[in-house]
């Protein structure tokens, strides 16, 4: 299959661990662009730094990724596709945590590079924009393929029956969660914690300090709190309306969200993105507020049983899981483009799984206390809508399934198709170390029609 890697090794972290000594050449010329061994390079040490076996040959993909994006780019700068700076700055964060956790930590890193993090973010930032642009690009390119019911129809059909995959047991899942409701008295004494902690930072003690000493977000306390840059849509609303009511420098007073307990500072605005940095305190769940959480859910699974009310409604009006209330409370499949409710058992949450296992379709589990991936207790019954046992990819079980590959192939032909025609026309020179890849054939094919074009 002719396919291009440039998403995935586009995604893949660029320019991120520096070779000490590099003697750099030219390896590749694209239009007005260039691409230096260093570079190649840089990218193998990111590969062999992710604990995969050292092969040459990988170098090989990188160049044509590393080609792709720049062609990419290049068409980018003629249509004019930019990308904003705070998409750059959460990028460049996100990359930079990934590199201190695989470190082992800030210092590590610092040691490794041979220069502090905050000098190494600005060297590899025109990279990630570059990147980003490339990205953005080819979403371009595909954003008007789709794929009709006939020519889902065609792509299964030239499938050769002995080539058609064998699905296992998928489930359909639905959930009702109620998690425990705190009482006013019950609240006060977290809010009082964070209180206390909000002081001292008032009075001059660090907020990156007290953020990793007692922040209970796993995501940002090992960073002193901070936050990559953000817009009106990505938080919780509550965190939402004071990142953006408050100026840099200003400390929120303690609010709530569906998380826990919060404070946060504002450190920077850039047009309608914010950066800021917060200590999160997550309540206990006291034995008194579980059993009221019991008694709540116990109410709703007895009307649900008795057809009192139908599942989906109950679940939009109670559950307290914001990823599954609103999807009549079933679970969807994440790993699946469009978003369906069938999962594979072999997918499911084990805890989830366990229950469902011995289930019957069209019945319930009894409530039960689980705790969710933040740690957090509740009680929680399922459902077992559908359960399809193992079988061959067939249009009246699998449509949508089938129809997400023959997008992929089609999209994949649209990239391919574009990426042939510019390689003719752009002037593009490889170095002769690359002329053994033979994932660059064709690149080094059309170099010389391009070559000889000029």
């Amino acid at each position: 299959m002719k396919r291009y890697l440039v998403i995935a090794l586009l995604i893949m972290s660029s320019n991120l661990f520096a070779q000490k000594k590099v003697i750099d050449k030219v390896v590749a010329v694209v239009g007005d662009n260039i691409i230096l061994q260093s570079e190649v390079e840089q990218q193998y040490a990111q590969y062999i730094l992710q604990g995969t076996k050292p092969d040459p040959n990988i170098k090989c993909y990188i160049m044509q990724s590393m080609l792709s994006q720049k062609l990419l780019t290049k068409q980018a700068a003629i249509d004019s596709i930019v990308v904003e700076d705070g998409d750059v700055d959460n990028e460049v964060e996100r990359r930079m945590r990934t590199m201190i956790t695989r470190a082992g930590g800030e210092q590590r890193l610092e040691e490794f590079l041979g220069r502090p993090v905050i000098l190494y973010k600005d060297e590899i930032r025109p990279d990630i924009r570059e990147q980003l642009v490339a990205q953005k690009m080819q979403a371009k390119i595909t954003e008007k393929v789709e794929v009709t019911p006939l020519d889902v129809r065609r792509f299964y059909q030239a499938i050769p029956k002995d080539s058609l995959p064998v699905y296992n047991t998928e489930v359909e899942v639905g959930e009702i969660v109620i998690y425990p409701k705190l009482t006013k008295e019950e609240k006060e004494t977290y809010k009082d914690k964070l209180e206390a902690l909000r002081l001292r930072i008032k009075n001059g003690d660090s907020f990156a300090t007290l953020a990793r000493l007692y922040s209970q977000d796993p995501g940002s306390a090992r960073d002193g709190g901070e936050l990559p840059f953000f817009d009106r849509n990505t938080m919780a609303k509550e965190f939402t309306a004071w990142a953006f009511k408050l100026k840099p420098g200003e400390l929120s007073p303690v609010f709530e969200t569906e998380f826990g307990f919060h404070f946060l500072e504002v450190l920077e605005r850039r047009g309608e993105n914010v950066r800021a940095r917060h200590i999160l305190i997550v309540p206990d769940s006291p034995p008194a507020a579980l059993e009221r959480a019991r008694v709540e859910i116990d109410s709703i699974y007895q009307k649900v049983v008795a057809k009192k009310m139908d599942f989906s409604a109950a679940a939009s009006l109670y559950s307290g899981n914001n990823d599954t209330k609103y999807n009549g409370g079933m679970i969807l499949n994440y790993e699946s483009s469009n978003r369906t409710t069938y999962i594979p058992t072999d997918k499911l949450d084990p805890s989830i799984f366990l229950v469902v296992d011995t289930m019957k379709v069209g019945s319930y589990s009894k409530p039960d206390v689980f705790t969710d991936n933040r740690g957090k207790k509740g009680y929680r019954f399922l459902y077992l809508k559908t359960k399809i046992p193992p079988h061959t990819a067939n249009l009246e079980q699998d449509f949508p399934k089938i129809k997400e590959a023959a997008y992929e192939e089609k999209t994949s032909k649209v990239v391919s198709d574009w990426f042939e025609k510019r390689r003719k026309s752009t002037y593009i020179r490889i170095d002769k170390d690359f002329n053994n890849c033979d994932i660059l054939k064709d690149w080094i094919k059309d170099t010389a029609v391009s070559a000889n074009n000029e």
